[in-house]
């Protein structure tokens, strides 16, 4: 069987109840993203949550709404047929979800930007091991840099492919995010996203060839051209992934 838009349904009840137990969801308003087939939906609901799920698909909302009638007419379920990565989303305190693999990315820096007490959300193994790659490594990116600037990481467990269906050709890692305020002082946050994004994108090169080239495109030629002249040589000679938070917080706060 093929998966229906990247997702491929949770159906391991010990799973499911693992992920489930990871925060207590009692009273809280918890968003969860690609509900599918409902499984997580009710493990959240039988807690005591109250749920908002968004759907992609419109025949699983349809089947979804069919599900959980009871708890929609009572309140408990609020059922939102839409894309996580551009839709309206209401006030949540938690969001627990089984993340499609290709908007993994998207959806976690969105999640990041609305603000919330703590997610619990799975991932493709391979993403799950970037995110919590330290700075200063050669695993390190743009997604590593910017999650760990604004929250506390944790890989809880993994899961393999049988744990779903249609079957993922990778396992899975369910991780733990904790929002919090930045180790290090950061002036201006768009200009910081703007900086790491542009660093990693000529990840290969030195933070100066890195400045050079996202000039007029990603970074102001002006602010480029300042920052140059303000940043120490060692940072300078520096590939992206030899910088360590300080560093990144160093370069975009140049005034």
């Amino acid at each position: 069987m093929k998966a229906r838009h990247d997702q491929h349904f949770l159906i391991d009840p010990h799973a499911v109840n693992r992920i489930a137990d990871l925060v207590e969801v009692q009273g809280k308003r918890v968003l969860e993203i690609g509900p599918g087939n409902g499984a997580l939906t009710r493990a959240l609901l039988d807690r005591g949550a109250l749920v908002h799920a968004i759907e992609l698909d419109g025949l699983l909302c349809e089947q979804l709404a069919d599900s959980f009638s009871q708890e929609i007419a009572g309140g408990r379920l609020t059922l939102q047929h839409g894309d996580a990565t551009r839709c309206e989303i209401p006030p949540f305190q938690i969001s627990v979800s089984n993340l499609p693999y290709s908007v993994s990315s998207k959806i976690t820096f969105r999640l990041l930007d609305i603000g919330f007490e703590v997610a619990v959300l799975m991932y493709q193994s391979e993403f799950a091991e970037r995110m919590v790659a330290p700075a200063g490594t050669k695993d390190c990116g743009r997604l590593s840099i910017m999650v760990q600037t604004y929250a506390a990481v944790r890989q809880c467990f993994r899961l393999p492919p049988h744990c779903f269906s249609p079957k993922p050709q990778v396992h899975s890692t369910v991780v733990q995010i904790i929002p919090r305020d930045p180790i290090f002082f950061i002036a201006n946050r768009c200009l910081y996203a703007d900086v790491v994004r542009a660093l990693f994108s000529h990840r290969r090169k030195t933070v100066r060839n890195c400045l050079k080239g996202s000039a007029g495109s990603m970074l102001s030629p002006v602010w480029v051209e300042r920052a140059i002249r303000a940043l120490p040589d060692e940072i300078l000679r520096s590939r992206p992934e030899e910088l360590y938070l300080e560093d990144f917080a160093t370069i975009a706060n140049i005034p």
